[in-house]
């Protein structure tokens, strides 16, 4: 998969005083690089990996070494969702609350754009699933991929 270059949903800026507040509630500090990624994510609402972070941040804000460590603070608190594309690429998505937590990707496999998916499957199909085969406690992780409009004309 190419780098990432085109993405849908980024004209949403998402508010991140719930994410600041969370921090400050388990005495982490709101260090000016913290601030910087959360921005960004909030901004770009869309899976994003490290390396994208770093290059959305403003010039010399801080380096990739303190964008992975943050990811991970931020993984570990339930800021953010990991999600791997089968690249090999972890790419993080703010999410502040259960609703967003859950939706799916359709993935361009030419240039990795991203568009949202918000239709689901009826919880009824998931416990169906779950029944027959015995599981309690399921949920799923769908990603859809194909070429987009943009890469196939």
């Amino acid at each position: 998969m190419k780098p990432a270059s085109r993405h849908c949903c980024d004209e949403k800026r998402q508010d991140i005083s719930p994410a600041t507040d969370r921090l400050r509630s388990r005495d982490h500090k709101i260090t000016g690089p913290r601030r910087a990624i959360l921005e960004v994510l909030g901004k770009h609402r869309h899976p994003m990996t490290n390396k994208e972070i770093l290059a959305a941040l403003p010039s010399a804000q801080c380096d990739l070494a303190t964008v992975y460590r943050s990811m991970h603070l931020l993984l570990k608190m339930g800021l953010v969702q990991k999600f791997d594309f089968g690249d090999g690429t972890a790419r993080f998505e703010l999410v502040l609350d259960k609703a967003q937590r859950h939706h799916h990707h359709l993935v361009c496999t030419n240039c990795a754009k991203v568009v949202e998916i918000e239709e689901c499957f009826p919880e009824a199909l998931e416990q169906k699933i779950a029944t027959q085969n015995g599981f309690r406690a399921v949920s799923h992780r769908l990603e859809f991929f194909g070429i987009c409009p943009e890469c196939h004309h």
